[in-house]
């Protein structure tokens, strides 16, 4: 089953599809933070049917002391670590100006982490970002500030998970329309972060969004991008999830389904909370959950934004995540993010989450001018080399 992207979408500007990536992750990331680590039962239970938008804390005004979520106020429209971790990210592409690697993580990424105080939505105070990011970001200040590792190998050890493609759209977006640009610099990018299947999800889901701000793409060519580009356990997984997703056209009848689909490559196990023996360690056999599932819920949806996150909530797990991800690849693709959501959670976040796409779209622009010297400077290089011209 084909799934079309609705033909508005194809008009949709660099600008715009810049705007939706970032304001759709960070909107998808606040409406899954409530509901993240439970299953798509637990969560009917709890709030009595599936979720349709922003809702409060899983364990109410008790969530400044609840385990296992305390002390942060993850519900109410507040934005997580994923969003955090992206708006970071773009502060490197501001200050850089240019295509990143590993050593700008160590550079850049790494002193604002530990240095500059922000608002932290979930915390409800200013505070150091450090403070917040998970233990898998914390290796980053760990193995660069403080272990002095070589910024491409300084992922190697650290425990494999999503922690460094939760915040790569940013990498694709620099390299709209350029999926292989977008695939080899972010797992540049995340070689400082992640290794094994880990860093590969970060250069797949960078080549996706890449993929997406391509005038006229849909889910099925954004897929095929991706699986033109992944290796390993990652592409199997990506190939498989989204087979099964092809054979839906909502989500509800697909949660249990998609599940069953990216469980063989999946190292957590069945209880998210209590992952098992082998769990998030280097293999060339599995893949992360996010990425394959955000894909099949984009498939599922074909691209609508509201349809693929809402799909990525109620799957459950670490469900904050893949609707970043999904709202990342819905936005690029040109689709609307519903203003109210956005509204709210910006208000309740209280970030502006239209601030970081203005920046980067202003970098990118800058970005691409470069690239285009520099691509230029080549042809004449090899021209003056005896190389035939290319004729138009």
């Amino acid at each position: 089953m084909k799934h079309k992207a609705p033909e508005n979408n194809k008009e949709a500007s660099l600008d715009d599809r810049i705007t939706g990536a970032l304001v759709g992750a960070a909107v998808g990331d606040a409406l899954g933070g409530p509901v993240e680590g439970y299953s798509p039962d637990q969560i009917v239970e709890r709030h009595g049917g599936r979720v349709h938008g922003i809702v409060g804390p899983w364990n109410g005004d008790a969530w400044r002391t609840a385990r296992p979520i305390a002390p942060y106020h993850k519900g109410d429209g507040h934005v997580t670590d994923d969003t955090l971790m992206t708006h970071a990210l773009i502060r490197v592409y501001a200050t850089v100006r240019d295509h990143l690697d590993a050593y700008a993580v160590g550079d850049h990424l790494v002193p604002d982490l530990m240095t500059n105080p922000r608002w932290i939505p979930e915390l409800e105070a200013e505070a150091l970002p450090l403070h917040r990011i998970f233990l898998a970001e914390k290796w980053l200040i760990a193995r660069l500030h403080y272990g002095h590792a070589d910024p491409r190998e300084a992922g190697t050890g650290n425990i494999v998970n999503c922690g460094a493609a939760m915040y790569m759209a940013p990498v694709g977006l620099v390299n709209a329309a350029n999926p292989p640009a977008a695939y080899a610099e972010a797992l540049d990018i995340a070689g400082a972060h992640q290794s094994s299947y880990g860093r590969e999800a970060a250069g797949v889901f960078a080549a996706a969004v890449s993929a997406a701000c391509t005038p006229g793409a849909t889910p099925d060519s954004v897929i095929a991008t991706c699986l033109s580009l992944a290796k390993d356990g990652t592409r199997e997984a990506i190939e498989r999830v989204c087979e099964v997703a092809s054979h839906h056209s909502e989500f509800e009848s697909a949660l249990t389904p998609l599940r069953q689909a990216v469980a063989p490559y999946d190292t957590v196990g069945p209880d998210y909370r209590s992952p098992s023996l082998g769990a998030r360690r280097p293999s060339r056999l599995h893949a992360i959950e996010e990425l394959p599932i955000a894909l099949g819920m984009l498939l599922i949806a074909s691209g609508d934004y509201r349809q693929a996150v809402l799909g990525s909530v109620n799957y459950g797990r670490d469900c904050d995540s893949i609707a970043t991800m999904a709202g990342a690849l819905s936005g690029a693709l040109g689709h609307p993010v519903p203003e109210d959501w956005s509204k709210q959670v910006a208000d309740a976040s209280r970030l502006d989450l239209w601030e970081p796409a203005r920046t980067l779209t202003e970098v990118t622009r800058e970005i691409f001018e470069q690239d285009v010297r520099r691509r230029r400077a080549h042809e004449q290089a090899l021209t003056q080399l005896g190389a035939p011209t290319c004729s138009a």
